[in-house]
């Protein structure tokens, strides 16, 4: 089964437009410059500079009288409040899903923070499995994390996964040093930026998420290309007319994948299900463990110092 790997920020969810949506209500709400709307933005980084060095910095800086933890509380209710994910993205994952690909989402961020995105914007019923860093133990440009991803989606390491998987993100040393890294094929959103990277290339560059899941699935297996899958990607875009880092920790999970790199059969996700080849979960698995999380509030604590992109 092709396998179809997307990041989530700024490649499924416009999470960079969310931010400055927070930022304009907070510079409104406590009065304060809307010129330093700039300011907040180039000290998020596009959600790779960690939290608790944004928002510190934004303590010190107005003196606010509240705790930082008041203030990523704050954070996290505007981003949750302002994220969508655009109709066109939702299409086209519904069209990947006809043309029969396994979807996954492959983040770098905070348990509690990305999963609350996939919740809030309807991407969970859309794909087969989802993997944070965090939970994980490991992360963009790691290899490891992308076979954790292929393993949930019930994918064995030993059926030469690679050659039928693509991955989708905007962030070259991450999504598209990390697919280099582990031996799959990749589509890098530019917006409107110059690849500039010697060291690693993408297969394809996209200036949209639905372009760039056309390509992967024009490009992708040849089980793939059935008469439905290619009817549905002539339809998407502009209400559906045709259109012509560094490794982290490794968790006990990182280590299981890598012993099924020796022949081992299967792993075990965090909520104790048992996943082997041919035997990951079921969309149904992934929403039960999203409404778990839900109902607890997040099963794993986010630290402010861990960023949030990707």
């Amino acid at each position: 089964m092709p396998l179809l790997l997307l990041d989530l920020d700024n490649t499924l969810l416009p999470r960079d437009a969310a931010f400055q949506a927070w930022a304009e209500d907070f510079l409104g709400e406590f009065g304060l410059p809307p010129d330093d709307l700039g300011w907040l933005t180039v000290m998020d980084g596009g959600g790779y500079v960690p939290r608790s060095t944004v928002l510190g910095a934004t303590r010190r800086r107005y003196g606010l009288d509240m705790s930082l933890e008041s203030l990523l509380a704050h954070y996290r209710r505007g981003i949750n409040s302002h994220i969508r994910c655009p109709r066109s993205h939702l299409r086209a994952l519904r069209a990947a899903r006809a043309a029969g690909w396994a979807i996954a989402i492959v983040s770098n961020g905070g348990t509690t923070a990305q999963l609350a995105k996939i919740r809030r914007t309807g991407l969970g019923s859309l794909i087969d499995a989802w993997v944070v860093s965090e939970e994980a133990g490991c992360a963009k440009p790691d290899p490891l994390i992308f076979e954790v991803a292929a393993q949930r989606c019930g994918i064995g390491l030993s059926t030469g996964w690679a050659a039928d998987t693509w991955m989708i993100g905007d962030h070259g040393p991450a999504d598209i040093a990390g697919a280099a890294a582990a031996g799959l094929r990749s589509v890098w959103l530019h917006c409107g930026r110059p690849w500039s990277e010697r060291a690693y290339r993408p297969t394809h560059c996209a200036s949209s998420l639905p372009e760039a899941v056309a390509l992967a699935l024009a490009s992708g297996s040849a089980e793939a290309m059935n008469a439905q899958g290619t009817a549905s990607v002539a339809e998407w875009g502009n209400g559906g007319r045709q259109r012509g880092g560094a490794k982290a920790g490794r968790g006990d999970e990182a280590k299981t994948v890598a012993g099924a790199r020796q022949g081992s059969t299967g792993l075990t996700h965090g909520n104790g299900v048992r996943h082997g080849d041919g035997t990951g979960p079921s969309r149904g698995a992934v929403l039960t463990r999203l409404e778990l999380l839900d109902k607890r509030g997040g099963t794993a604590p986010v630290s402010a110092g861990a960023g949030t992109a990707g």
